[in-house]
């Protein structure tokens, strides 16, 4: 019998899968590869690292220094900051904000 995931199982995964993917199955992505990933995952997104400004301040923002390579959980922190502003953007009541930080 097959396991049924849950659709946040399920996200949780082509996450996963797709960080590997843009890394050909290497541990960490380089500057190229990140940003080919973005344009093709998160398109809405994809206009921040199009110059080498905006990559580098969204680099910074992932806690990922100059000429290293980036991690899953550098790329985590990025989807992390995503999600809190979906939220936000989402939640009707303005007095509610999200201090949420996946893990």
């Amino acid at each position: 019998m097959a396991t049924k995931y849950s659709e946040l199982e399920l996200a949780i995964n082509t996450l996963v899968s797709e960080f590997h993917g843009a890394a050909d199955d290497g541990p960490t992505l380089n500057a190229s590869q990140f940003q080919n990933m973005i344009a093709k995952q998160l398109p809405g997104f994809a206009k921040q690292v199009e110059t080498e400004e905006g990559l580098g301040q969204v680099l910074d923002q992932m806690g990922v220094k100059a000429g290293q390579s980036i991690s899953f959980e550098n790329f985590w922190a990025l989807i992390n900051k995503q999600a809190v502003q979906q939220f936000a953007s989402s939640h009707k009541e303005k007095n509610i904000t999200c201090g949420c930080y996946l893990m």
